[in-house]
């Protein structure tokens, strides 16, 4: 006879050891529980049964609540989907405040013609449903077995990921840090302790950032040369490399460099340059970059997520290891010696900073990747500016790798750092990864549900991805949360990086393009008043610059308020083609899914054609209508 249970006594019995639960109620979609520790007696075990009633009537209180709490869920889901298909009214059928992406290519023809092939296919299937027609196909077969060892062999490229997040672990057990050969420049002489410091030049390349340069220029407080070029061919790169050319250079031994939007600390020199002393073979020191707004909307928290695997694992690993990483671009200072002997800034691509780190790389130069030295800065707060920034990142490093791959080939360094600078810094980073997930997540798994006899295996489409995601969310683990945003939103963002990869392998038109990041110009991640009094500030920091000669030859330029002011144009929503197209795919795919009961498949095809729609419809980031 099985033994008998009672669940008012197991519930009884669990509350001796203390008073009944007490629920509050204020607020009934906040509530709490709290237990009064008190002594057991004698008296207590009486009165147990009477307090039994009292215990049901709060555990059915208990169950009410979570029941409450569960149609809150139900209610939030309904709202944001009757949100959700009033802004596809909106947008995509009326076309009210928005703009559709101008952009035509050949991918985007080719998203179209699948996503016509599985529309129809999708049509046939529900007629065939309907009429109760049963296909076979005895004399098709689809080597399964050869795609999934070609999915291995893809997702075995993620080991270079394990290994580093292993060497990232690696330097937190150790402390591992690097250390500068002396502590300070400061000299013996009181009365002129700074004077060993060496000459430091300070340049902030910029281009059409009145959002934002007063930040940067605003953390010297040092007298400030503002030179301008009225032919600005080459962009960054042409910037600093006309500033290198100026007279004054060959007075100073370092260069710091920084964007419009980066605020120094006031001791970063002192932070960094003392890792140069002794230390000939040095020719760059990194900082870290930290953000004012990264908690600004949820565009910004999941760049937050990816930049900070991209310092914390990728750059600290790879300096602490290799003494080699890719230039950021900014927050870094370089030896003006190294700079002039790896053949200095060069116009041919888009990624200048990159460009100069391989150089210099290959000519036996060391870099130092300080991670407790951070620099403020601002990230992307609307999807566009992202867009565009995540486009010149993905199709540069290939245009670069075209034109480096001979010189990386015949250079005097090891063989196994000309591996790493082929396969690991350039191929794998810039070009498997992006045509993996794109090629994967957004064109094979939606067709293969309408191929029957080809299957993907949960662990391609779920486990896979999320390790890797997992990893990228080990360095900030308070963002645990947005893990199925997280990879969402990178399967959708693989369009864009795959689209930027073939434009910088193939040289096509696209490759060339630089949109200047637009930021807001924030000082701090509470810095309201700020942004209010950014026009007054700017006014302010225009009468402390010193306008120098430039090279048109001109000794001033005309004020700005001499110039006439344009009329702001009205800002719209843009409606991206090809994220829409594929958003249509998938969930047309889910629908296929749904009706042969694939389980996992579905939901994945469901969501990410979610996070599609929604990226295509311009919803995530800061929304302008």
């Amino acid at each position: 006879m099985p033994p008998h249970f009672d669940f008012m006594e197991w519930w009884r019995k669990n509350n001796l050891n203390g008073t009944p639960v007490v629920v509050k109620m204020e607020n009934p979609d906040n509530w709490s529980m709290l237990e009064l520790p008190s002594s057991t007696t004698e008296h207590d075990l009486v009165f147990a049964d009477k307090e039994r009633g009292k215990n049901a009537k709060q555990l059915t209180w208990v169950m009410l609540l979570r029941a409450h709490q569960a149609a809150g869920w139900v209610t939030w889901g309904a709202q944001g989907l009757c949100g959700l298909l009033s802004t596809i009214k909106k947008r995509l059928i009326f076309r009210e405040g928005v703009k559709v992406e101008p952009q035509r290519s050949r991918l985007f023809s080719t998203i179209k013609a699948l996503l016509t092939f599985a529309t129809l296919m999708l049509c046939f299937e529900l007629i065939a449903h309907m009429k109760g027609w049963h296909f076979t196909s005895a004399h098709m077969h689809i080597p399964v077995q050869k795609t999934y060892r070609a999915f291995f062999i893809l997702s075995m490229s993620h080991g270079y990921r394990i290994t580093q997040c292993l060497g990232c672990m690696w330097i937190k057990l150790k402390r591992i840090k690097p250390v500068p050969k002396e502590h300070s420049f400061e000299a013996s002489d009181v009365e002129q302790p700074y004077s060993s410091y060496p000459m430091v030049l300070i340049q902030i390349p910029m281009c059409n950032e009145k959002e934002v340069y007063q930040q940067s220029i605003g953390a010297k407080g040092l007298r400030i040369v503002y030179r301008h070029r009225l032919i600005r061919t080459g962009y960054k790169a042409g910037n600093l490399k006309s500033a290198m050319s100026c007279e004054y250079v060959k007075d100073y031994e370092f260069v710091a460099i920084f964007d419009a939007d980066f605020q120094p600390q006031p001791d970063f020199l002192k932070q960094t340059i003392v890792h140069f002393k002794d230390n000939d073979e040095l020719g760059l020191v990194q900082a870290r970059w930290s953000f004012v707004n990264k908690d600004e909307n949820l565009l910004t928290r999941l760049q937050f997520i990816n930049l900070s695997y991209h310092f914390e694992v990728e750059q600290q690993v790879n300096g602490i290891f290799l003494n080699f990483f890719g230039f950021n671009g900014t927050a870094g200072v370089w030896r003006i010696k190294a700079l002039e002997e790896s053949g200095g800034w060069l116009e041919r691509t888009t990624v200048e900073d990159m460009d100069i780190a391989v150089r210099a790389h290959l000519n036996g130069w060391k870099f130092v990747f300080l991670n407790d030295v951070k620099c403020l800065c601002e990230v992307p707060e609307s999807y566009e500016a992202y867009r565009k920034q995540q486009h010149r990142w993905h199709s540069g490093p290939m245009q670069l790798f075209r034109l480096c791959l001979p010189d990386i080939i015949t250079s005097k360094i090891s063989i196994w750092k000309k591996s790493n600078l082929i396969f690991l810094f350039f191929l794998l980073r810039k070009l498997i990864l992006p045509f993996y997930s794109f090629t994967l997540f957004c064109i094979v798994l939606p067709l293969t549900m309408f191929v029957p006899e080809a299957h993907l295996p949960a662990w391609v489409i779920c486990y896979v991805p999320g390790v890797m995601s997992l990893m990228n969310i080990a360095p900030v683990p308070k963002s645990l949360p947005f893990i199925v945003p997280y990879l969402l939103f990178e399967n959708t963002m693989s369009v864009t990086k795959f689209h930027a990869m073939v434009s910088g392998l193939f040289q096509l038109g696209s490759a060339y393009e630089w949109v200047v990041t637009k930021k807001v110009g924030r000082a701090s991640e509470t810095d309201l008043v700020g942004l209010v009094e950014k026009e007054e500030q700017a006014n302010i920091e225009q009468s402390k610059l010193y306008r120098g000669a430039s090279e048109s030859g001109l000794d001033a330029l005309s004020d700005s308020s001499n110039q006439l002011v344009k009329p702001k144009k009205k800002k719209v929503n843009q409606l991206y083609r090809k994220e829409l197209a594929l958003a249509f795919l998938l969930l047309i795919a889910a629908v296929r899914s749904l009706l042969s009961v694939q389980g996992i498949h579905f939901y994945f095809l469901l969501f990410q054609g979610v996070s599609f729609l929604l990226v295509g419809l311009d919803l995530i980031g800061e929304q302008v209508s």
